[in-house]
């Protein structure tokens, strides 16, 4: 072996490093994509339990005035019947 073989072989040990170090950063690389595409799904799962609960509130609010309507009305009737 003379120095140009002991360069080459270096040469190709040195690529190979480099090769196996850029598929541990593909490969992380796609973990971590993947773990962003999630957290996508879960804002987008945030973003639309946020207006469910939004519009659940507002239900809510509109039966609670309804409700006291409606006791103000049995209020009304209760005055109106003579008491037995």
């Amino acid at each position: 072996m003379n120095v140009l073989d002991v360069v080459s072989i270096g040469a190709l040990i040195l690529l190979v490093v480099i090769l196996l170090v850029l598929v541990m950063q593909a490969l992380r690389l796609r973990e971590i994509w993947q773990m962003l595409l999630g957290c996508q799904k879960n804002a987008r799962l945030a973003s639309i339990w946020e207006l469910e609960n939004k519009e659940l509130r507002s239900a809510l609010r509109a039966e609670k005035e309804h409700v006291e309507q409606l006791k103000g009305k049995v209020v009304i009737l209760q005055a109106l019947v003579p008491a037995v």
